[in-house]
This record gives structure tokens, sequence and C-alpha cells, in this order.
């Protein structure tokens, strides 16, 4: 409810912006135009992974992994960690921290383990592992025009290396830091149970050729709604109470809405000047770090999203825009507030009854972004 208040707020800010010719009419027409299919891909995937969830989906795979694993604890982790990757570059940041939490909580559970070392992979990893693909996050959707379009291969060629760092950077500390926390075996448990296998099914099916799909080269909200509304098709006869209106993230919708609006009327009274001056120019890899540096900062003092969108014009090539990419994703893991997922996540753990110390956040963010940023900044400059 805060962020729908928060969204509110910048709406009515941005309204009045368009209204009073600060940001002029044309300029808002242009913003619109640009994030109508952001959003809706948004809307979109959110609906089909919470319909998936709902099914059972996620249960069952992480119930797969840890069969898999064979009472191996480190080989059971390890697995979470190709999960939560994998999950963050197909169906977003969001999607990880707030469907995967509540799954590994559960296995973690099920096979008597502590919970932390889990729950940290998938926040940890919903942010460094969104590089990857245009739509792991909002930003690289934002930034996809300027990276190749939305075909993944020149986007991976630019700045798959740098996802990759950032993802083994961030394994590495995790396992430095929870690993040795864990015991070697842990207990057998029960599959988890199934409540409609015909629903089951038919949400495997759609992920597994949604997943391709989105890396078509397609518009990726044309994909996503074609599953969404299958879904909801097939929910709405066999669980029709599944189908509500907290299905559609709205509140996000909502604050990203107002703040394009925001952003765009700051950019018409000249905060791109300063905000270059902050940034600098040329692409050697000093310049490429304070671009990154600059991002993480922003990010971590208000937010990513506002962080990327005030930062983009400052971005003049691909390797600078990249750069800013690493520096929006991969650093928000400081502050609380500096990534949405951070904060579903958290409302997640809290909701499974699961206590984690923003303190105890904060002093890993700091070790964590420093050799995250740095490391994955380097294969830009090469």
């Amino acid at each position: 409810m805060k962020l729908a208040i928060v969204g509110l707020g910048l709406l009515v800010l941005g309204g009045l912006a368009v209204v009073t010719g600060v940001l002029p009419a044309d300029e808002a027409a242009a913003i619109a135009d640009r994030v109508w299919p952001i959003l809706l891909f948004v809307i979109a995937v959110t609906v089909v992974a919470e319909l998936a969830s709902t099914a059972g989906l996620f249960d069952v795979v992480g119930g797969w992994l840890a069969r898999l694993a064979r009472g191996r604890t480190r080989v059971l982790w390890s697995l979470v960690v190709v999960l939560a990757v994998v999950a963050t570059a197909f169906l977003s940041l969001d999607t990880t921290a707030v469907l995967l939490t509540p799954v590994v909580i559960a296995i973690a559970r099920a096979h008597r383990l502590d919970p932390v070392p889990f729950v940290f992979v998938t926040v940890v990893l919903a942010n460094t592992a969104s590089l990857f693909l245009p739509v792991s996050n909002l930003t690289n959707l934002l930034a996809a025009d300027a990276l190749g379009g939305h075909a993944p291969l020149p986007f991976l060629a630019l700045i798959g290396p740098s996802a990759l760092i950032a993802v083994a950077a961030s394994v590495i500390v995790l396992a430095v830091v929870f690993v040795p926390r864990l015991p070697v075996t842990y207990a057998d448990a029960a599959p988890p149970s199934v409540q409609d296998r015909p629903l089951l099914v038919t949400a495997g099916v759609v992920v597994a050729l949604l997943l391709p799909a989105l890396v078509s080269g397609i518009p990726p909200w044309i994909p996503a709604l074609a599953a969404a509304v299958v879904l909801a098709v097939v929910f709405a006869r066999r669980a029709p109470r599944s189908i509500r209106f907290a299905l559609i993230p709205w509140q996000l919708v909502l604050f990203a809405g107002g703040l394009f609006l925001v952003v765009g009327a700051a950019e018409a009274l000249g905060s791109g000047a300063f905000l270059a001056a902050l940034t600098g120019e040329g692409d050697d890899l000093w310049s490429l770090w304070q671009v990154a540096g600059v991002g993480a900062v922003a990010a971590n003092v208000a937010n990513n999203l506002p962080a990327y969108l005030a930062l983009e014009s400052t971005a003049t090539d691909p390797h600078r825009l990249a750069a800013l990419l690493v520096g929006v994703n991969a650093g928000p893991l400081i502050t609380p507030w500096a990534s949405l997922a951070t904060l579903l996540w958290h409302d997640r753990l809290r909701s499974n009854g699961v206590e984690i110390s923003w303190r105890t956040f904060v002093l890993l963010g700091c070790v964590l972004v420093p050799v995250v940023v740095l490391a994955a900044v380097v294969p830009l400059a090469l």
C-alpha cells in the first residue's frame, strides 16, 4: 500500500508537470509510447508467474532439485543458485524475490535446514543475475532499443560477460559467508503435494513455451500476454477463485508510470547537465567504473529505477549504458529500498516467519556491491 501511495503521488506530480507545461504534452506522449509495452510485459509475466506458482510449479521444481541433490546440502544450495539465475534471467528479478523465496524456505524447512543461506541466494541473484537478458529487469527493457532491440544476442554479446562475472562474484561471496554454516547432508522429505495435476501440467507447458519465446526477438509483451491469457482461461474454468485483481501488480505499475513522468519533468528542467558532470565521459575502464559507481550510489540513495531513468541520458554509447546497467542492477544491495525486489523479498520472509535484520543485509551488501560492480564492469572496457 505504501508503494501505491508513492506511485499515486508521483502520478499527481507528473500530471501537474504536464498541465503547467513543465513537461510538454508531446514529450509526455513520447514517454507513454515508450512505456506501455514495458508495463504490459510486467503485468503479463507477473500474472503468468503467480498462476504458475498457484498451480504448484515452483514447488514441484524445488522438490525435484532436492531429490536431484540426493541429500548433499551443498549440491542443493548450488542447484538453488542455478534456479535463481534462470528464474531471474527469464521471468525477472521480482519473480525470483516474490515467488522463489517462499519455495526455498519450504525446501529448507522440509529438510530441516536453516533457510537463511538459501533466501540470501534469492535476493542477491535476483539483482545481480538481472543483467542477462532484456526481460530480466525493467531497466534492461528501457535500455533494449539502444542495445540492439529485444533480440537477446546483441544484448548478450555486450553485457553477457559482465552478467556472468556479476553472478560468479556474488556466488563466491555468498559461498564464503553461508556455505560453512550448512550441514554436509540433509534429511529426506516427502515430495510436495499436487492439488490439480492438469493445472500443473498446463502451467508447466505454458512456462516451458514462454521461456524461449521471450528470447526469440519478438517484443516480449506479446508472448507474455499470450501466456497470461491462456493460463487465465484455464484457471477460470478449473480454479476460478485464483483469478483475482491482486494478480495484477498495479502498485508497481502506478509507481513506474508516475516515475517516468516525474523524471521526464526533471530532465525538462535541466537535470541532465548536473548528472552528466557526475558521470563524466569516455569508455575507458576508469570512466566506466565512474558511470557504474554513480548508478550504484544513486540506486541505493533513491531506487534503481529512478536512478536509471535519471542517468540514462548521460550514457552516451552502448558501453557506458551497459556500465550504468551494471551499477543499477547489481548495485542496489545495500539499502533496503534500493530495489523493489529487495522490499518484496523481505515482505515474503516476514510472512513466512523468517527473521533477517536489515543490519545483516546492509553489512553483506557493503561487501558484495564493490566486488560485484567493479569486477562486472571490466569486460566492458576490454
